[in-house]
């Protein structure tokens, strides 16, 4: 996080968690030696990671959110769906978080197989902190806790910030949409039911689920990204939450006009996409678009480079390969 929309992150001492980081602490280090250039000297920020259930600092780091974001996410903790694989690595100045990266452990699914993949979001800095290098010495932190933990690193950036990643070895991929022309046989529209992205059973309903899902596809999916899809289904996609009854799936859709914009298909079994559509369909679509990388028989969908807000940048590790022409699923995209 933050997640976005798409229509449309030598130790002086130690103490409970923290490190105190000075200047010196860091000479050697090659990337940071370059970014400290930028600007003023970090001396005096302490260091903390992984403090959700400390009040004082989430409210600091919520605060911050809100101020680069427009973002909370105080109602997603609360609720409970603020987990363990998502891990905020932070400098404050004294209490004040002041700048942040993100951690969130996740897996890929690629052509049926598991890999162990790491996305990085929420990279923040407040504005009197910009340009002394906090974001780079965060990266360095992240990338060396995690430097054999995983296959696949990534990230999605703005535009203002593109020549930034590649310092620390990320390259930027091309995603792409699949879409389909789509001509309704029989609508069927009985075993469908609207849920409320403001009511704490409907929520709890849909983790339940997305606890033990299946991924959306196995060509390239994700797994073990419940508490991302939470955060959407709070504060993004609320009014867009469906229930199939016959498939025993959540389907997270958008209609306008004569498309539908399809962004999950959230199941503990393999669905029919086709028994999903007639449900979500009307005798006036005639196009859907999919938010991840459809694998259905039957379908013949095209895919073109999707173009949006912010790029995709992949780090890999060993002899891994991020495959290509896919679309990384919105509603686990941090």
């Amino acid at each position: 996080m933050p997640l976005c929309e798409k229509m449309y992150f030598n130790k002086q001492s130690s103490n409970n968690g923290r490190t105190v980081v000075s200047v010196m602490a860091l000479k050697g280090r090659t990337v940071i030696e370059e970014f400290l250039e930028w600007g003023e000297e970090m001396t005096g920020s302490t260091f903390y990671k992984d403090y959700k259930n400390n009040e004082e600092l989430r409210k600091s780091f919520n605060e911050l959110a809100t101020l680069v974001f427009g973002l909370n996410f105080e109602d997603w903790y609360k609720k409970g769906y603020w987990n363990n694989r998502y891990i905020p690595f932070s400098y404050a100045d004294g209490g004040k978080v002041i700048a942040n990266v993100s951690v969130n452990l996740l897996d890929f699914v690629i052509n049926g197989e598991n890999k162990r993949a790491i996305q990085i979001g929420t990279v923040m800095t407040h504005p009197d902190y910009r340009n002394r290098g906090l974001s780079a010495s965060l990266m360095n932190k992240v990338l060396e806790e995690f430097e054999s933990s995983y296959d696949f690193m990534y990230l999605f950036a703005n535009q203002n910030v593109l020549d930034f990643y590649p310092k620390f070895g990320f390259q930027s991929v091309n995603e792409y949409q699949f879409s389909m022309i789509y001509s309704p046989i029989q609508s069927d529209t009985i075993g469908i039911r609207k849920l409320d992205g403001n009511n704490s059973d409907d929520l709890n309903f849909v983790y339940k689920i997305a606890s033990e899902r299946v991924p959306v596809s196995n060509l390239f999916g994700t797994l073990n990204t419940h508490g991302i899809l939470m955060f959407y289904c709070i504060y993004v996609f609320k009014n867009d939450i469906y229930y199939v009854e016959d498939e025993d799936a959540i389907v997270i859709f958008k209609a306008e006009g004569k498309q539908i914009d399809l962004f999950d298909i959230v199941s503990k079994k393999e669905v029919s996409i086709h028994n999903i559509l007639s449900k979500i369909t009307n005798s006036d679509t005639n196009r859907i678009v999919f938010h991840y990388t459809p694998n259905y028989k039957g379908g013949d969908t095209q895919r073109d480079i999707f173009n949006g807000d912010d790029v995709l940048f992949v780090k890999t590790s060993g002899t891994n390969h991020f495959p290509l022409q896919v679309k990384h699923p919105i509603t686990s995209q941090a």
